[in-house]
């Protein structure tokens, strides 16, 4: 699927993405196969429906995990288990002018693969091998954010 968001940058070192992350961080997971759900919540669910995962990750990739940016946006965390990686994409709830969005995905505490720009409709997809390990995975559009931290395990 090509990218017709305007003035993207990629940024392959981003010690900072932590400050991405405000106070008002939230929290959501609905945890990989074989490990223990949390409940989802009306909220998480009506903030999926209005922006729902584009399949941008490609073929084989199934949504393990997601998370409400704020009230603009939902960020999915997907899973192919033919080739053991990982890919997480954030999708605004309604596309419209350039906002700066930043999404990232790691296997540790070094945040060096993330995409940072401004973007008008989702950012990334970003892709990091997982198998028989955790990965942390964080956002945000505009000033609304969320990080999840080691919340898909393959």
């Amino acid at each position: 699927m090509a990218r017709t968001d305007g003035k993207a940058r990629r940024i392959s070192r981003l010690g900072g993405v932590a400050a991405v992350a405000t106070a008002g961080v939230v929290a959501l997971g609905v945890a990989a196969p074989g490990a223990s759900a949390a409940p989802v919540s009306r909220v998480a669910r009506a903030s999926a429906a209005r922006a729902p995962y584009n399949g941008v990750c490609g073929a084989g990739y199934t949504v393990v995990n997601f998370a409400p940016v704020g009230s603009v946006g939902m960020a999915y965390l997907t899973w192919n288990a033919s080739t053991g990686y990982n890919c997480v994409v954030e999708i605004r709830d309604t596309p419209g002018d350039p906002v700066l969005m930043a999404v990232g995905i790691a296997k540790d505490e070094i945040r060096d693969n993330n995409d940072v720009g401004y973007y008008r409709s989702y950012a990334g997809p970003l892709y990091e091998a997982g198998r028989g390990m955790c990965v942390n995975w964080w956002g945000s559009i505009g000033t609304a954010s969320f990080v999840e931290w080691q919340t898909n395990c393959g």
